[in-house]
């Protein structure tokens, strides 16, 4: 009875500190929401508040002046992120895979040789011409799905989760005459789900929040992501608030809400991350953990 007792009253504590810690954490996100509904003054007069003292949308209306071309970003961000994360979670699951694999002779060369990546680089001015002058990668989408698709941080944590898999599962499928192949897709990816949708995760974060790649190889109005026309958004609201030279420019800047603008392009650009963290949730503690510890 006693140790019952115990057990409820630690389990009621954990309940509350777990819950005390959700809220601290959707407590910013409230902030932001409730600053892209609060107006200019407000938020220099008083900071962020979780209630807006006086809600307008005006940096929503400002935002969809420019509609068309945000929602050709958009379109742009989720087809590089939908292709770049599949094309990635294959690549990286193939490389760990293989290093993950102990009848492979050369598994060790390999994993030193992704090593070494992780540790030093080219330098930028070279993978930049690797990338427009033999790669001929300028204007392209390819621009922003090929050069972060293999990662070796992400291979050895698909490695280190597949090294727990039991070898006689290999032995098995190989005494059935599978193939290398079919091992993989048809054995080893149904097994792998639980790191898969980790990496998956880190993957498609990575994809939808970048807006380098964009600002180096795309040139093309029609082919910018969404952070990246973003970005250009904040940069020239931040210009014409600065520009205070001459009276038009003040009384431009003093009517642009520029800092919930800031708030409602953050509410814009985080919407299907939320949307996606909910489906792989379950996946991701046990794949992160389970790939960071095993090996």
């Amino acid at each position: 009875m006693v140790a019952r007792n115990r057990f409820s009253i630690s389990q009621t504590v954990l309940v509350i500190v777990v819950t005390l810690f959700s809220l601290a954490c959707l407590f910013p996100f409230l902030m932001v929401i409730a600053g892209s509904l609060s107006t200019e003054n407000d938020i220099v007069n008083y900071g962020y508040t979780l209630i807006p003292k006086h809600i307008t949308f005006d940096s929503y209306r400002i935002l969809l002046l420019g509609s068309n071309r945000i929602v050709d970003a958009y379109g742009i961000s989720i087809l590089v992120t939908v292709v770049g994360t599949a094309l990635s979670i294959i690549v990286n699951g193939m490389g760990g895979y293989v290093m993950a694999r102990r009848s492979f002779r050369y598994r060790n060369v390999l994993s030193i040789y992704v090593i070494i990546t992780m540790l030093f680089s080219g330098g930028l001015v070279p993978w930049y011409i690797i990338c427009v002058r033999y790669l001929d990668l300028k204007d392209t989408l390819w621009a922003m799905i090929l050069p972060p698709l293999a990662n070796a941080f992400n291979m050895f944590l698909i490695r280190n989760f597949m090294q727990g898999i039991p070898e006689d599962l290999y032995e098995s499928a190989k005494m059935d005459g599978a193939s290398e192949y079919r091992i993989f897709f048809r054995l080893i990816v149904p097994l792998s789900v639980p790191v898969l949708a980790t990496v998956g995760l880190f993957v498609a974060l990575g994809y939808w929040n970048d807006w380098f790649l964009g600002l180096m190889f795309i040139d093309k109005q029609e082919l910018q992501p969404l952070q990246l026309l973003l970005r250009t958004l904040v940069s020239n609201v931040e210009f014409l608030k600065s520009s205070s030279n001459a009276a038009a420019m003040r009384q431009i800047s003093a009517t642009i809400p520029s800092e919930s603008i800031k708030m409602a392009l953050t509410v814009i650009t985080i919407g299907p991350i939320v949307f996606l963290y909910p489906f792989v949730q379950r996946y991701f503690v046990k794949g992160l953990m389970v790939g960071a510890v095993k090996g």
